[in-house]
């Protein structure tokens, strides 16, 4: 499930945020029954990729044109244990740059923070296979959550 919803309560300034909510199955744990710390990235992917394809942009039309990820940090803040309700992957925009653009996430429920992550990712040009410049479209959307 997706939803956008505003930034931290109580602040004014907090950037608008894309939620993404991601159930934890018993085949995300590891030996020591905790969510493994691989399957957590895959909860910052799907959470990407709704964000990328999110319907509530344009109706109908596709926003953002092919993009790769050049880069991925992840601090992982304390053990994601099994649980019955879905866990949110709230993501928003740090930076945008001319070809590229830093997402900021947080794996979190009411109470903890379980992992914070960036991700750059940049504008691909298939057909020439190197990096492009963002075009307009992508960088209103983007102006939403930075």
């Amino acid at each position: 499930m997706t939803q956008t919803e505003a930034g931290a309560v109580g602040t004014q300034a907090a950037p608008r945020r894309h939620v993404h909510l991601a159930q934890v199955r018993y085949a995300d744990l590891d030996p020591q029954h905790h969510v493994n710390n691989v399957r957590m990235l895959t909860y910052l992917e799907d959470a990407r990729i709704s964000f990328l394809r999110y319907e509530g942009a344009v109706e109908g039309d596709e926003v953002f044109g092919a993009m790769v990820v050049a880069r991925q940090e992840a601090d992982y803040v304390t053990p994601l244990l099994p649980r019955s309700e879905p866990v949110r992957v709230e993501l928003w925009v740090t930076e945008v740059r001319n070809a590229s653009f830093t997402l900021a996430y947080e794996i979190r429920d009411e109470t903890k923070v379980y992992l914070r992550a960036k991700t750059v990712l940049v504008g691909f040009d298939v057909p020439k296979q190197s990096a492009r410049r963002l075009n307009a479209t992508e960088r209103a959307f983007l102006a939403d959550y930075a």
